[in-house]
């Protein structure tokens, strides 16, 4: 107990650091790291490893900002990737531009699919996001249409190119992604200063209380599931132009679930959080692939113990520390 109360202390003594610093200390090591490291292979792991901050993010607008339970969010992860597969394989459609049809076809798909459910709340939305993620997967592995190519998926996508660059080394793919997250990161600080973002908190505190202020919630949650499902959408283009090769495995309710663990490992509504996550549940496995045969279980005993010692994640955001009781603030009682 007392090592964890030491860990404990020492987190919250890193989120005093503003963050100014570490946005700045994390661009730094984002862009100097693949070019210290001369290795494919981990030049690779980051690139994945970006693709899932991606994702996370996306996520943590729906779980974080909003307080709603989406368990089939990589059903959206595959929407893009074969949005942006489609049009460019049968249609030739550049890669950017598939990209932000990949966007916007996401978007609507979430906004569409989650608009009739939006008056569940808890385990029954958690329940139906797990079954739509499920439906979609299904369609792909059916081959809806004709167009998504049943079991085996697609392949013969085009490398992305801009100005005559062409983007087909593992290098200028990780450096994409890194600005796409950095564009994230600073679109997500917008959104959660601002008066939509501050209406996600009040619903996600007491929904009750906020629809009595005058907040419309079902449009706010509905916003709320329309941009993470766009931006997942996002994440599942740049994975599908860099691989080249997709499949319906990407809608799989296991993708789903490591998405989510990255949100609630490192804390929800949490921005830095989310990196962290993305270390526990990506990098590190990743690095220890020789001990494949206990790798699984090694994660699961983790997030036990997280759940046991630390339930508000690893990094959590400042209000979700005063809620559980670790208020960085806290005030001093007097000697006297």
């Amino acid at each position: 107990m007392m090592k964890a109360n030491g860990l404990s202390g020492a987190l919250t003594r890193l989120r005093r650091i503003p963050a100014i610093y570490w946005s700045i200390a994390l661009l730094v090591i984002g862009i100097a790291l693949p070019l210290a490291i001369d290795n494919n292979y981990i030049r690779a792991v980051l690139w994945e490893a970006g693709i899932y901050v991606l994702l996370g993010l996306s996520l943590n607008i729906i779980v974080g900002y909003a307080g709603m339970f989406q368990l089939g969010h990589a059903a959206f992860y595959a929407i893009g990737a074969y949005t942006m597969a489609i049009l460019n394989i049968y249609l030739h459609v550049p890669i950017f531009i598939g990209m932000l049809a990949a966007i916007i076809v996401s978007g609507v798909a979430g906004f569409v699919i989650t608009r009739p459910i939006l008056h569940l709340r808890g385990d029954y939305l958690a329940i139906v996001t797990i079954a739509f993620g499920e439906i979609v997967r299904m369609l792909l592995v059916n081959n809806i249409g004709g167009i998504t190519g049943g079991a085996n998926g697609l392949f013969g996508i085009e490398q992305p190119s801009l100005f005559g660059f062409s983007f087909h080394t593992t290098l200028s793919h990780y450096y994409l992604v890194l600005f796409f997250v950095v564009i994230t990161i600073v679109a997500m600080r917008r959104l959660e200063n601002s008066r939509l973002g501050r209406a996600w908190t009040y619903v996600r505190e007491d929904e009750l209380a906020a629809e009595a202020m005058g907040v419309n919630t079902v449009r706010v949650k509905a916003v709320a599931f329309l941009l993470g499902s766009a931006w997942a959408g996002l994440a599942g283009a740049l994975y599908a132009s860099r691989i080249t090769v997709i499949s319906p495995d990407l809608g799989r309710f296991l993708e789903s679930v490591i998405i989510f663990c990255i949100v609630v490992l490192g804390g929800t509504g949490s921005i830095p959080g989310v990196f962290v996550g993305t270390v526990g549940m990506v990098i590190l496995p990743e690095l220890f692939r020789f001990v494949k045969d206990w790798r699984d279980g090694f994660v699961g005993l983790a997030m036990v113990l997280m759940m046991i010692f630390r339930p508000m994640g690893l990094w959590p955001s400042r209000r979700v520390a005063m809620e559980m009781g670790e208020d960085e603030t806290k005030a001093v009682t007097p000697a006297a």
